[in-house]
């Protein structure tokens, strides 16, 4: 039961030691505003583009099509992507931060194992919030 108490009492004044730790004579806001500003500067705002895909390769609106569709949207850094196998094109919006048209590329040359489909030509489109000015 000494044991114990002792156990208890310098776990106590650990807790407490702890507890009274302010890293530098800093307050806890003043490190949780330091620490927001870092992951703020890290943050880059979207770099939205739009492009247009002509893919060659397609044979079928539900096998083909919708396999790319589904591939580009699954991409990380993707906000939006419809294929359309009747004119064999596809028309993605991605952040340009993240991805390039090169990724893009190759994520619709991978999504038929890199030997189905094939781009042959990304044109920039404008974006929505360009025709609005």
């Amino acid at each position: 039961m000494k044991i114990l108490n002792k156990f208890l009492t310098v776990l106590l004044i650990a807790i407490i030691f702890a507890s009274c730790d302010n890293r530098g004579g800093k307050t806890n806001a003043e490190n949780a505003k330091q620490i927001d500003n870092e992951a703020q500067s890290e943050i880059k705002e979207a770099d939205v583009r739009t492009v247009q895909l002509d893919i060659e390769g397609m044979t079928c609106e539900i096998g083909c099509a919708k396999l790319i569709q589904s591939k580009l949207y699954k991409t990380d850094g993707v906000t939006f992507a419809e294929v359309h196998f009747a004119d064999s094109s596809g028309v993605v919006s991605y952040d340009a931060n993240r991805l390039s048209e090169k990724d893009l590329v190759s994520v619709v040359q991978q999504a038929g194992g890199g030997d189905l489909y094939r781009v042959s030509s990304i044109e920039p489109l404008p974006n929505e919030s360009s025709n609005a000015e």
